[in-house]
């Protein structure tokens, strides 16, 4: 014990030099820095530019490509069968994705032609490879988006200073009008599809009642109508096919 508070007052009487004298130096950093090129930070810019595009990347998917319209119309069309849980999410996302790359080849093909791979193959700078990646996205949202929410947009941009002067090509424009008129698609759709599955549950309802079957829910007996219907016209093809021809 005794010992322990000597070597406590050893150190504190010890000349502040000396302390100083055992400080290790600073790590200098700058030639390590200086040794670092244009090009090793130009890699890395890149490289931390393609994690952020690959982190947002289901944002993009959804916003800014057939998708949204895709998915709303198969979650409608399982509603109306009556199906709680089939086909599973899993299933109908999947399937909207790839009805998605099938939809978006011409636009995926043309930036990757025109854009991205000039830009890997530094043909092109970042701000021109930009503007030719994004604009055939562009392009597809002008072709699918309806006027109205697109003059929307627009107008609201004038009237407030969060849009400033933009035009119908901004990115700030375009996106949410594309989505709010997906959406309204979306829903268009949907009610197209649950109509015939609504008029065979009032169809059996009617019958149940007329016959005094009170405590029978009539969703039990339609929802194998409702099933054989769907597939005698061959329903997931005509879907498919109607949902692919509505995009231009």
């Amino acid at each position: 014990m005794k010992l322990r508070w000597i070597l406590l007052a050893l150190v504190l009487l010890l000349p502040g030099p000396v302390l100083a004298q055992q400080t290790p130096p600073p790590v200098n950093l700058q030639p390590l820095l200086d040794s670092i090129g244009s090009t090793s930070t130009d890699t890395i810019v890149q490289s931390v530019l393609l994690l952020t595009l690959l982190s947002v990347l289901p944002g993009l998917a959804v916003m800014m490509t057939s998708f949204t319209r895709l998915i709303i119309a198969f979650s409608f069309l399982r509603s109306s069968l009556g199906l709680q849980s089939t086909p599973a999410n899993i299933i109908l996302i999947t399937l909207a994705l790839f009805l998605t790359m099938f939809i978006m080849a011409p636009t995926f093909d043309k930036s990757w032609n025109e854009g991205l791979q000039p830009l890997l193959n530094k043909q092109i700078s970042e701000a021109e490879a930009y503007g030719k990646i994004v604009d055939p996205f562009k392009d597809f949202m002008l072709r699918n988006v309806r006027e109205k929410e697109l003059a929307f947009f627009q107008d609201l941009a004038a009237e407030s200073s969060i849009g400033g002067t933009a035009t119908e090509r901004d990115i700030r424009i375009l996106v949410p009008s594309f989505m709010v008129s997906e959406l309204r698609r979306g829903f268009e759709i949907g009610f197209l599809i649950a109509l015939p599955f609504l008029i065979i549950d009032l169809v059996v309802a009617t019958v149940t009642m007329s016959m005094g079957m009170m405590m029978l829910p009539p969703t039990v007996i339609s929802l194998p109508f409702k099933v054989l219907f769907f597939v005698l016209i061959d329903g997931w093809t005509l879907l498919a096919g109607s949902l692919v021809r509505s995009f231009t």
